[in-house]
């Protein structure tokens, strides 16, 4: 069975520390909802992260 994952809105903004907890607490929560959250640092700025939702 193929799992296709589509990505439905990604955002640019300043990287925070306890940002991760955000993004696992959207994971764990919504999970049944058929959403996914990502979180990546940008390759030339480690001061700005990616922020994606995706539906699985």
């Amino acid at each position: 069975m193929e799992s296709k994952i589509e990505v439905l809105s990604t955002v640019t903004i300043q990287n925070s520390p306890d940002l991760y907890k955000i993004v696992d607490v959207l994971n764990r929560t919504l999970k049944e909802k058929d959403l996914m959250f990502g979180l990546a640092l940008e390759s030339d700025n480690q001061e700005k992260a990616i922020f994606t939702i995706y539906r699985t």
